[in-house]
């Protein structure tokens, strides 16, 4: 999945971290990042490719935002992933419920 691979890298997380509450310039998240200009704009070419933010021009400056389509795919895969562990879990708590009524009606099984 390119968007994971995308937001495996620690600036880049970071950079999408610092852009949840909106739309940003690159220059303001240069001032929250310890990261040069050049690197936050690679970084951010990157998110962009992988479809994680979008650009829009205004005047001199280029505004970026979160896209949601990418977070609505990265939840859908970990649901299915939640799904599987609480069926899981589901099926082993169903067992360790049927232990305890098994050791509450025969305490000689369970020392």
């Amino acid at each position: 999945m390119q968007i994971l691979h995308a937001l495996a890298d620690p600036a880049r997380l970071r950079i999408v971290e610092a852009m949840r509450a909106g739309e940003c310039a690159v220059g303001d998240i240069v001032e929250r990042m310890d990261i040069h200009q050049s690197g936050v704009s690679r970084h951010l070419g990157i998110l962009q490719k992988a479809g994680i933010v979008q650009m829009r021009p205004d005047g001199q400056r280029r505004l970026y935002s979160l896209r949601r389509e990418p977070f609505d795919q990265i939840d859908a895969w970990v649901a299915g992933y939640r799904r599987l562990w609480e069926g899981r879990l589901d099926r082993f708590g169903a067992a360790l419920e049927q232990r305890r009524a098994a050791g509450k009606t025969n305490p000689e099984e369970n020392p």
